[in-house]
């Protein structure tokens, strides 16, 4: 078992507090395994007795029934009867059940639906609440949305590089070379080979993810533009781009029409999905954002990488993204800094220049500048990696994180430079 202590302390810290937790995430990123295991699990070994925790997976069969609203919440209820104790409740896939007529009135447009089923039972006051769902009919985002003024949201992200870690044989090196080709899937890690490892993220990209944008917005027309988006996407990782841009790509090199409207309304499926996220430009002198260009990256690297067949490894990039992934687990805001200063021609003429922060992380009153750089070999390439960084007159830390298995230091100006496998595995450096 793959510890996920973050996501567990998050669960105990709401437990009881009279909302509906609602774990969001990803298909296949460790929802259910979460609840229904190491939750689970904890509240065993903290006195909670079997019978006061109610599990319903109503994807399977055998709970076909449950399925029908009114049966769901007469289920279970009969089984919180007890009100001497303190019960909790774990429904999974809770868009598996299904809207029908309200029978006890004559109105056809009288509906019943699941929402009427949890905001029932999370009024029993020794019921604590719990529910997890993900497919094309329902994306955990449209859960979330259903219960926002009632529901407490755990996002969960498939493994991070220090989850990863914990179940791996061999050192540093090898752990993220294997984590930046295939990623950090639970499935995907419990893969032996690279050849089942690769072939469970194309299979899951393809017959999970692809297929559910697809049914949930009846895209039968357009499959491959959907398709080559993803492609473009998955190759300019990090990048500056918009739907503008993109529209262009697609005329000048696939030899195809496709309106920067429809391309942003492609982006946001892939981004409802939690396929894909994006990250939004902020002027940092102006203190004002830059509504576009901005740039997108993968939820997972493996999914990415096995979008392209593996074929642009391009470490640089990959670890962009991971680093991008793993400051919003921890929680983070993250936004591309820009600086704005004036330099002077050969003529004399004055320019206007922009210089580029990989990342500003925020959250609450606490900010992080944050630049990737591949190798710092040079002075030249250390001073090009600093500059931004350099231009930034406020007290917040600075951060270089670099491939290269390096000694922590600080320069004379406060900033601080550090390996991409520490930064990774040492929560301090973002307190």
């Amino acid at each position: 078992m793959i510890a996920r202590p973050d996501y567990l302390n998050k669960l105990i810290s709401k437990k009881e507090n009279g909302l509906i937790k609602i774990i969001t995430g990803n298909r296949r990123c460790g929802k259910s395994y979460l609840l229904f295991t190491i939750y689970h699990e904890y509240l065993v070994s903290a006195g909670i007795t079997e019978n006061q925790i109610i599990e319903l997976a109503l994807d399977e069969t055998v709970n076909a029934k449950y399925r029908n609203p009114i049966e769901l919440d007469s289920y279970i209820r009969s089984l919180v009867s007890d009100k001497s104790k303190q019960y909790y409740v774990f429904l999974d896939e809770i868009q598996k059940v299904d809207e029908i007529q309200n029978p006890y009135v004559d109105n056809p447009n009288s509906k019943i639906t699941f929402v009427d089923t949890v905001l029932g039972l999370m009024k029993i006051k020794n019921v604590d609440l719990y529910i997890t769902g993900s497919n094309s009919k329902m994306l955990s985002s449209d859960i979330l949305t259903e219960f926002r003024d009632r529901g407490d949201e755990i996002r969960v992200y498939p493994l991070s590089f220090a989850e990863f870690y914990t179940s791996f044989k061999g050192d540093k090196n090898e752990a993220w070379k294997e984590y930046y080709t295939y990623g950090g899937m639970p499935l995907a890690v419990t893969k032996k080979t690279p050849e089942e490892k690769s072939k469970y993220l194309k299979d899951l990209f393809t017959g999970t993810y692809l297929k559910d944008v697809l049914e949930r917005h009846t895209i039968t027309n357009s499959t491959s533009d959907l398709e080559e988006l993803l492609n473009i996407i998955s190759s300019s990782i990090g990048s500056l781009t918009n739907p503008l841009n993109l529209s262009n790509t697609f005329k000048t090199v696939k030899k195809r029409n496709l309106a920067p409207e429809t391309i942003s309304t492609y982006l946001d499926y892939f981004k409802d999905a939690f396929l894909i996220d994006s990250a939004v430009r902020y002027n940092i002198k102006g203190k004002k954002y830059i509504s576009t260009p901005l740039k997108y990256y993968f939820v997972d690297v493996g999914l990415r990488n096995a979008r392209l067949n593996f074929r642009q490894q391009e470490e640089n990039h990959i670890m962009e993204n991971i680093i991008f992934n793993e400051l919003k687990i921890r929680g983070f805001d993250v936004d591309i800094g820009v600086i704005e200063h004036n330099t002077k021609d050969a003529t004399g003429k004055s320019r206007r220049n922009f210089l580029e922060i990989d990342f500003v992380a925020n959250k609450g009153s606490n900010r992080f500048y944050i630049q990737s750089a591949l190798h710092l070999d040079t002075q030249e390439k250390m001073e090009q990696e600093t500059q931004s960084l350099n231009r930034i007159h406020d007290s917040f830390k600075k951060i270089v994180v670099v491939k290269d298995d390096i000694e922590p230091w600080q320069d004379d100006k406060g900033i601080q430079y550090i390996g991409i496998e520490q930064f990774l595995l040492e929560k301090d450096w973002l307190r």
